[in-house]
């Protein structure tokens, strides 16, 4: 399955969500209905995903480019480089040794979180783009919305191994698997690596969240010469 078939999938379930805020994308001249998919090439290692679009996400047509995913891409660069972020242009680039995606690629009224419901909706797609156009094994998730979302459409004892991981104190140092299937019967068996959500809202967490990434990235052994599945 190609990305645009995937794009053009999303586009009716779109156009029947409440709560995709179009005066954003109107603002940026974006269709509301436009997903932000086909985030990375198929051979990269390492995944990431997240909640959902914001706003520099909807003008640019990228994922985690705003204040959010600077917190994100910086370290990222950093650990590769040796060196800071020297600019946007930059955190653009660094960001396609990677794939990208979200758990509705649709930006919320409010940046509010889209419901359990609707998360139910376009899980089936969603879990389509992971499978069908990345190969890899590894997803960085980030903030708790983002990996339970591998507990919907799983049975109860899947559900339940996530939410008990979630609550336990080692849970940005650890990693867990899952099997993930898609709608024409594909699975794979992925391991979620969660971090905390990379907001300034986030007082526990966002101090520290640029270490707890580098761990992460060096525990996977991410590098320059390491970032394609061999």
């Amino acid at each position: 399955m190609n990305t645009q078939t995937l794009h053009d999938a999303f586009v009716p379930l779109a156009r029947e969500l409440a709560g995709i805020d179009e005066p954003v994308y109107r603002d940026c001249g974006k269709s509301p209905f436009d997903p932000i998919i086909g985030l990375g090439a198929p051979d990269v290692r390492v995944a990431f995903f997240g909640r959902d679009p914001g706003r520099d996400e909807v003008q640019h047509g990228l994922p985690f480019i705003g204040a959010g995913g600077q917190k994100v891409r910086g370290p990222l660069y950093q650990h590769l480089y040796g060196k800071p972020l020297p600019d946007f242009a930059a955190s653009v680039e660094v960001g396609k040794m990677f794939f990208w995606a979200n758990t509705v690629p649709y930006k919320p009224i409010g940046n509010k979180a889209w419901s359990t419901r609707v998360k139910k909706q376009f899980q089936p797609l969603v879990a389509d783009l992971l499978l069908h156009t990345w190969r890899g094994q590894d997803i960085i998730t980030l903030g708790r919305e983002a990996f339970l979302w591998f507990t919907i459409n799983q049975d109860k004892t899947v559900k339940a191994q996530l939410e008990e991981f979630w609550e336990r104190e080692d849970r940005f140092e650890s990693d867990t698997e899952i099997e993930l299937s898609a709608r024409d019967g594909t699975s794979r068996r992925l391991r979620l690596h969660p971090l905390p959500h990379p907001s300034p809202l986030n007082a526990t967490w966002y101090k520290r969240f640029p270490d707890l990434l580098v761990a992460r990235l060096r525990k996977l052994k991410v590098s320059t010469d390491n970032w394609r599945i061999v």
